[in-house]
């Protein structure tokens, strides 16, 4: 099979940033499916790995990454239960296993949902990553109760990328929060309105723009851009007994004391923790992307893809890449096989 990899952690601009080669089709054994891939996306993990796993040093075998992809069932482990030879399946994929940035790709069942019906195959590769990772910040990390906490309000800190994009409307459609998202340019501004966000505020002059809309604190707040940048700021807006939910990690040490004062919970997401280490509730995520898939068929979601390159290429890799880079796309961007 065909698989895009690199030996070196360059600069995306470099000739070798990515390299293609053939490798063997792997054949799955028990919990896992051997897929098909026809769609992948890629997102800021991506290339964070791309730059770091190999820095220093040359790989004997080109490492291959990515975590999002739609496909098709091609075998089956013994183990396997959940789906056919034949299913359309979408995932996001183990953090320690081979990537999707392949033809095929083994993947355990147990995080794996059969895709939304209604979407096309590039609108579904833009889901799994952001979408698990937003449903668990909101219903497993925080557990937000709809019944209960209808109407509380959450910061959603940077509304526009792929994170967030999904989290507005989790948080307002499903959860029934008064959603506050940051945003600066106007085309992300309005992204964040067209997602369903009830205000949307300026993180340069946060603390000012949420007092002129009333809400100069909040019940729970999800940072998917920078905490340390916003440590300090987050801990004055979250309101006493609220909760904080970060995937983005310090650089430095955080002080906790800030929130003592308060009864201040908070809380790390990484999607990637029930399939690195096999959870007891492995199964979550398989459940979680086939409640999400019904959310987009029965029309409550809308999709977050803003970008389609055709072809499964070196440099179209690239390209996904350097605007990952950038720091400023809206919504997803996906590669179609």
């Amino acid at each position: 099979m065909k698989a895009i990899g690199f030996k070196q952690s360059l600069p995306i601009t470099a000739q070798d940033s990515f390299i293609a080669f053939e490798t063997d089709k792997p054949s799955p054994t028990g919990h896992d499916l051997l897929v098909k891939i026809k769609a992948i996306s890629v997102n800021p993990v991506d290339f964070k790995i791309r730059t770091s796993a190999a820095k220093d040093k040359t790989l004997d075998i080109p490492k291959i990454i990515g975590w999002d992809a739609v496909g098709t069932v091609e075998a089956v482990g013994e183990a396997t239960s959940n789906f056919n030879i034949g299913d359309e399946v979408y995932y996001a994929g183990d953090l320690t296993r081979s990537g999707s940035n392949a033809e095929y790709q083994l993947v355990d069942e147990r995080i794996v949902g059969y895709k939304p019906k209604s979407l096309s195959i590039a609108e579904a590769a833009a889901i799994p990553l952001t979408g698990l990772t937003a449903y668990e910040s909101l219903f497993d990390r925080i557990k937000i109760n709809p019944t209960t906490d209808k109407g509380k309000t959450v910061l959603i800190l940077a509304g526009a990328g792929g994170v967030g994009s999904i989290a507005i409307q989790l948080a307002k459609k499903i959860a029934g929060l008064t959603v506050i998202a940051t945003a600066s340019r106007p085309d992300s501004v309005q992204w964040c309105k067209d997602m369903g966000a009830d205000h949307v505020v300026n993180h340069h002059h946060l603390k000012e723009d949420l007092e002129k809309i009333g809400h100069s604190q909040v019940h729970y707040i999800l940072d998917f851009v920078d905490l340390r940048g916003y440590w300090e700021t987050i801990a004055e807006l979250i309101k006493p007994q609220g909760h904080i939910v970060s995937i983005t990690g310090s650089s430095e040490p955080l002080n906790l004391n800030v929130l003592k004062t308060k009864s201040v919970s908070f809380s790390w997401e990484l999607m990637y923790t029930r399939s690195m280490y096999t959870t007891d509730d492995i199964e979550r995520q398989h459940d979680i992307l086939n409640h999400i898939s019904n959310l987009y068929d029965d029309g409550t979601l809308r999709t977050t893809l803003t970008t389609t390159l055709k072809g499964f290429s070196v440099e179209n890799l690239k390209k996904a890449h350097q605007m990952q880079e950038s720091g400023k796309t809206i919504g997803k961007t996906v590669i179609e096989y």
